[in-house]
C-alpha cells in the first residue's frame, strides 16, 4: 500500500512539471495563431481534439526559415543545414519538378532512403501543392507495384541504389510518366542512370535559390498519403488533406516534452510517421534540430548518439533488444540524452535500458491512421503502461469481439470515440474501409489492449491479420498473395508468432497441390526478391488440410493457438 502511494507521488510530480510545460507549450501556440491570424477559429475547435485550420509543412519551414534562419535544421553524415537553407533547397527542388510538369493536386512518390534530399522533395512538392506518397525503401515487386498503381502518382523520385526494384517491375503504370533518380548521395556513385529518367542533381545548380513558385492550394486537396499495411487486405493509404496535417496539434503536443535547443535523432525511414511526424515535425515546431541517419545500425547507435550531441530519440520494441544486446562499454552512459520515446517497449527491459544507458523512457501508443489519437506515459504511470488516455480524447473503450465492454484485466479491442468523423481518418479509394473504421461512431483501432483496477492500459498484441516485424507491418494477405504465385501452392494461411524480440515472427502453413512438391527451404527462397525481408515468413508448416469455416475460410485463429509445431521449419535454424 506504502508503495502505490509513493508510487502515484511519483506521478503526480511528474504531471505537475508536464502541467507546466504544457501552459508554455499553449501559449507558444496562442501567440503563433494569432499572428498567422486563425486563433479564434482553432480555439474553438480544440475541445473536440482538432484544429479548424492547419497548415502545411513547408508553410511550417518557411516560417521557421523567416524567424530562425541560421539556427540549424538538419545533420545528415557530414553535412548540416540551416532553416533557411533548407527552404532554399525545397524552394530548389520546387522550381525544378514546374520545369517537369509536376503541379497542384498531382502526385510525387518518393522511394528513398533517409537524407535532406527526401526532404527537400517533401517540402518542394507541397510548395507546388502536390501530394506526397512516402514509400518504404524496403518494398519490392507486388507491394512496390501496388502503390505505385493505387496512389495515382504521376512522378517518381528514386534513389539511384533502388533502381533495380523500378526496372525489374513488369510495368509501370501508365499514369507515372517522370521517373527522377536521386543522383546525389554517396551511394550513387557508379550507377548508371537509364535513359528517359531524369537526375536530381539538376534540382541544385549553382547560383541564388529561387522563390517559393506561386500555386493556388485548396484545404481539401490531398497533401500526404502514408500508406498502412492492410489487415484483410492490400495496404492502405491513409489521407491527410492540407488542412488535416495535424501539423499544428502536434507542435501543441510537442511542446510538453521537447525544447527549442534539443537534438532530436532519428534512424527510421522518413516514410514512417514515427520519424516524419514524432521527429521531423516535432523538432520543426519547436525550432530544434534533427538527426538523420541513413538506416538503423545498432554498431553505430550510440556513436551517433554521442557525435551529434543527441538529447532525444525515438525507439520500438524491437529495438531495445537489439540496443541491449551490443557489449558493454564503459561510456554506455556518455552522451547527452534526456529521454527516450519508445513504443512498445519490452517491459523487462525497461528499467534495465534505463539504467544502463543513463536514460529515461517514455511509451507512446498512436498511429498514421489512427486519426491523432494515442495515449501517452511520460513518467506518469507504471512501467509497462501505456498511461490513460488524454481527456481531450474524449471517451476510450476496450471491447470484445461483440462490442460488449471489457472487465479491468481482460484483453479487448481499442476503440476511440470519434465526435466528427470528417477529416479524422480517410483511406484512398476505400470508403467500405474507412467506415468500418470509424463504425458507430468509434474509431476501431485493431489493436488489443488491457486496463488494470487503476485505469492504465497496456499493450497486448495486434489483429490476426497484421503483423509488426522490425518496426514494420506487414500485411498478411500481401505476404499470401506472393506465397500463392508459387505453382506447387494450393493454400497458405499467413499469421504471427511470439517472437523473443517483443514484436512477431512470422509463420506461413501451407497446402500443396497435389502430385506436387517444394520444401520449405525452397519456398523461402522462392520469395527472396518478391518480399522485403521483413516480410519473408522465418516458419514454414506443411499440412494437409486447414480448419476452415462454412464460408471456405481458413481459421487463423486455431493455427496461431497450435503455434510453432515440431514439424515446422526454422529458416533461423538451417542457417
Amino acid at each position: 500500500m506504502l508503495e502505490k502511494q509513493m508510487r502515484n507521488m511519483r506521478f503526480n510530480v511528474q504531471k505537475a512539471r508536464l502541467a507546466k510545460n504544457a501552459v508554455v507549450s499553449f501559449g507558444r501556440f496562442v501567440s503563433d495563431e494569432a499572428r498567422r491570424g486563425t486563433l479564434l477559429a482553432n480555439l474553438k475547435s480544440l475541445p473536440q481534439g482538432r484544429v479548424a485550420r492547419d497548415m502545411s509543412w513547408s508553410d511550417l519551414l518557411e516560417e521557421r526559415a523567416a524567424r530562425i534562419p541560421d539556427r540549424t535544421m538538419v545533420l545528415y553524415k557530414d553535412e548540416g543545414y540551416t532553416y533557411r537553407e533548407m527552404d532554399e533547397n525545397a524552394n530548389r527542388a520546387a522550381r525544378y519538378l514546374q520545369t517537369l510538369g509536376a503541379g497542384g493536386r498531382k502526385g510525387l512518390g518518393i522511394f528513398m532512403r533517409n537524407s535532406p534530399r527526401f526532404l527537400d522533395l517533401f517540402f518542394a512538392a507541397q510548395k507546388l501543392g502536390m501530394y506526397v506518397v512516402p514509400i518504404n525503401a524496403e518494398l519490392l515487386g507486388f507491394g512496390l507495384a501496388y502503390i505505385l498503381e493505387h496512389s495515382e502518382i504521376e512522378f517518381l523520385a528514386v534513389d539511384a541504389e533502388l533502381l533495380p526494384r523500378i526496372t525489374d517491375l513488369e510495368k509501370l503504370p501508365e499514369r507515372l510518366s517522370t521517373v527522377i533518380v536521386n543522383d546525389v548521395e554517396e551511394e550513387a556513385r557508379g550507377i548508371e542512370i537509364p535513359d528517359g529518367m531524369e537526375r536530381l542533381s539538376g534540382a541544385y545548380k549553382p547560383g541564388p535559390a529561387p522563390a517559393r513558385p506561386a500555386a493556388a492550394i485548396s484545404p481539401d486537396d490531398m497533401c500526404l498519403i502514408m500508406y498502412t499495411s492492410g489487415t484483410t487486405g492490400p495496404p492502405k493509404g491513409v489521407v491527410y488533406t492540407y488542412n488535416t496535417t495535424r501539423v499544428k496539434l502536434l507542435g501543441l503536443m510537442g511542446g510538453i516534452t521537447l525544447r527549442p535547443d534539443d537534438v532530436y535523432y532519428t534512424s527510421f525511414a522518413l516514410c514512417h510517421g514515427n520519424a516524419m511526424f514524432l521527429t521531423v515535425t516535432l523538432s520543426m515546431t519547436l525550432g530544434a534540430t534533427v538527426v538523420i541517419a541513413r538506416k538503423f545500425s545498432a554498431s553505430r547507435f550510440w556513436d551517433d548518439i554521442r557525435k551529434y550531441g543527441v538529447t532525444v530519440f525515438n525507439t520500438l520494441g524491437s529495438v531495445i533488444p537489439i540496443l541491449m544486446k551490443q557489449p558493454e562499454k564503459p561510456g554506455d552512459r556518455d552522451h547527452k540524452v534526456r529521454y527516450v520515446l519508445s513504443a512498445a517497449c519490452p517491459t523487462d527491459m525497461w528499467e534495465p535500458f534505463e539504467k544502463r544507458f543513463g536514460v529515461k523512457i517514455y511509451e507512446g501508443y498512436g498511429a498514421v491512421d489512427s486519426g491523432g489519437k494515442g495515449i501517452l506515459n511520460l513518467g506518469t504511470a507504471p512501467v509497462g503502461s501505456l498511461g490513460k488516455p488524454m481527456k481531450n480524447m474524449g471517451r476510450v473503450r476496450v471491447v470484445d469481439t461483440e462490442g460488449r465492454d471489457c472487465p479491468p484485466g481482460v484483453p479487448g479491442e481499442l476503440l476511440f470515440e470519434v465526435k466528427d468523423t470528417k477529416g479524422s481518418v480517410c483511406y484512398l479509394k476505400n470508403d467500405e474501409a474507412t467506415k468500418k473504421k470509424l463504425k458507430g461512431g468509434w474509431m476501431h483501432t485493431g489493436d488489443i489492449v488491457r486496463v488494470d483496477e487503476d485505469g492504465y492500459f497496456y499493450f497486448v498484441g495486434r489483429n490476426t491479420e497484421s503483423m509488426r516485424r522490425g518496426g514494420e507491418n506487414v500485411s498478411a494477405y500481401e505476404v499470401e498473395q506472393v506465397i500463392m504465385k508459387h505453382p506447387a501452392v494450393e493454400e497458405v494461411a499467413v499469421y504471427a508468432v511470439p517472437s523473443e524480440l517483443a514484436e512477431d515472427e512470422i509463420m506461413a502453413s501451407v497446402r500443396l497441390v497435389k502430385g506436387k512438391t517444394v520444401t520449405p527451404a525452397e519456398l523461402a527462397e522462392f520469395l527472396s526478391g518478391k518480399l522485403a525481408k521483413f516480410a519473408i515468413p522465418r516458419y514454414f508448416r506443411m499440412v494437409e488440410e486447414f480448419p476452415m469455416t462454412n464460408t471456405h475460410r481458413i481459421i487463423k485463429k486455431k493455427l496461431e493457438e497450435e503455434g510453432i509445431t515440431p514439424d515446422t521449419w526454422d529458416a533461423k535454424s538451417s542457417l
